[in-house]
C-alpha cells in the first residue's frame, strides 16, 4: 500500500525531520504515510483540538493522504508489548517498503522511545502464528531523521537535495503556530526561533552536498544502491 511510512513521535516531528523530503517523494508518484505516535499534548501554547486543526492543515499542505495517530501517550511513550502489537498491526496493512524514524539518540525521551518501538514493531510485524490482524510483512529498510531536539552533530548516511520542496515544507511547518512562537523583533537578542534553526539546519546540509537545502538521514543496515543517477 505504501512506499514509506514516517512514524512520528508527536504531530510536526514528520514535518521538521523530513518534511521536504516527504513533499519530494510524493512529486515522485510514490505512495507517503504518516503515523504520529502520539497527540503531542499537552504543550504550553496548545491543546488536542487546535494541534488536530494544525495536523490537518499541516498534512493538507504537504500532500499526504495517509495519516493517522496511534492514540499512544504524550510524555510518557514506552516501548511496551501493547504499543509494538498496535504498531505492528499498521505495518501490516500499510506494507510499506520504507520506515522513517528519529535518530536513536535524542535529548527528547518519547524520540528515544519511538525508535525502540519501530525496531520492535517492524520485527514482530513480519511473525506467523501470533495474534495480529493481517498479513506478515517486514519492510526492507529503517531510515532516521534528525528531529529538533537532537544536539549532536550527525554524520549522515545521505542527504537528500529539498531545494524544490523546501517552500512546501516551511508553509507545513507554519500550520503549527501553537508549537512554534512567531519571529522575534528586529533587534532582540533573543535566540533563534524554532523555524529559523531548522532553515539553518537545512542550508548547512545544502551546503555540505552542493545545493541550497538538505535533509540528514542516518541508517544503522547498509544503503543499497543500483545506480549512481540520483547521487548530487
Amino acid at each position: 500500500m505504501l512506499d514509506a511510512l514516517v512514524i512520528a513521535p508527536h504531530p510536526d516531528d514528520a514535518e521538521l525531520g523530513m518534511g521536504g523530503t516527504i513533499a519530494l517523494m510524493l512529486r515522485r508518484g510514490m505512495r507517503v504515510g504518516v503515523l504520529d505516535l502520539t497527540d503531542g499534548e499537552p504543550t504550553p501554547r496548545g491543546d488536542r483540538e487546535t494541534r488536530a486543526r494544525e495536523t490537518a492543515a499541516a498534512t493538507l499542505a504537504l500532500g499526504i493522504e495517509w495519516r493517522e495517530n496511534l492514540g499512544l501517550p504524550n510524555r510518557r511513550l514506552r516501548a511496551t508489548l501493547s504499543a509494538r502489537g498496535k504498531l505492528a498491526a499498521v505495518i501490516r496493512r500499510t506494507r510499506p517498503r520504507w520506515l522513517f524514524s528519529p535518530h536513536w539518540v535524542d535529548a527528547h525521551p518519547d524520540h528515544v522511545a519511538a525508535t525502540r518501538l519501530v525496531d520492535a514493531a517492524r520485527f514482530w510485524a513480519k511473525l506467523v502464528k501470533c495474534d495480529l490482524p493481517g498479513d506478515p510483512w517486514h519492510p526492507q529498510r529503517v531510515y532516521h531523521y534528525a528531529c529538533v531536539h537532537l544536539k549532536l552533530a550527525l554524520r549522515p548516511a545521505f542527504v537528500v537535495d529539498i531545494t524544490d520542496t523546501w517552500d512546501v515544507k516551511r508553509r507545513a511547518l507554519e500550520c503549527y503556530a501553537s508549537q512554534f512562537p512567531p519571529p522575534r523583533p528586529p533587534g532582540s537578542p533573543d535566540a533563534p526561533t524554532v523555524l529559523e534553526r531548522v532553515e539553518a539546519a537545512a542550508n548547512w546540509w545544502g551546503a555540505t552536498i552542493g545545493v541550497a537545502r538538505g535533509e540528514a538521514f542516518t541508517a544503522r543496515e547498509p544503503i543499497g544502491l543500483r545506480g549512481f543517477g540520483d547521487l548530487c
